[in-house]
């Protein structure tokens, strides 16, 4: 597990491999039946990206955010993948609590068919480790987290970091890109939610 990002416990220890920095928390308006903490997924199999945020009175701030990785195909096979990306998830899960998953949707591309399954995998093993940890989970397609963090459904990879950046008063755009769109995942479920509790139609 490749932590990038993150607020944590600082007794415990941490691999060489491993970097974190501090995020400033940011504040907003409390926004009604909100979760406490909600997990944002950006499935792959090779590097799944989350991000956990925490949203406490009007307070909001990222807890931990970074990258599973499993390897590649030429390392080890997809059993022993899929068994790398799950036992990380739970512990992630069990480690940072959160009562809500938010899961990019599968983007399905006619000219690679092949990543959609391998994709398809990975997303079912991340809603069997929420399921089995009794976490809800939460389905958004790609184009609806882009629309509504960014303003703009088609916007690129770097537009998401940097629109996450700005939100979180981050120093640096969030490397690699899953973190970011893990994270956006997260705000566009609380956006959602904000705007239902507006009387707008959420997701």
């Amino acid at each position: 597990m490749d932590l990038l990002l993150g607020e944590s416990v600082e007794d415990v220890q941490i691999p060489s491999h491993i970097r974190r920095f501090p995020l400033q928390s940011f504040r907003m308006a409390a926004a009604r039946n909100v979760p406490t903490r909600v997990i944002g997924i950006d499935p792959g199999l090779a590097a799944t990206g989350y991000g956990v945020i925490e949203f406490r009175a009007d307070k909001a701030s990222v807890v931990e955010a970074g990258v599973i990785r499993c390897g590649r195909a030429q390392q080890a096979s997809l059993p022993k993948r899929l068994q790398a990306l799950f036992d990380e998830l739970r512990q992630v899960i069990d480690e940072f609590r959160p009562e809500t998953m938010c899961l990019e949707e599968v983007y399905s591309h006619t000219d690679y068919p092949r990543t959609a399954i391998l994709m398809g995998h990975a997303r079912g093993v991340i809603c069997l480790a929420a399921q089995l940890a009794g976490v809800p989970v939460v389905s958004i397609s790609a184009k609806r987290i882009k629309q509504s963090v960014t303003g703009n459904g088609n916007a690129s990879k770097m537009q998401v970091q940097r629109t996450v950046q700005q939100y979180f008063l981050l120093d640096r755009v969030p490397h690699p890109p899953d973190v970011a769109d893990a994270l956006a995942a997260a705000l566009c479920f609380l956006n959602s939610v904000r705007a239902r509790g507006n009387g707008r139609r959420g997701y």
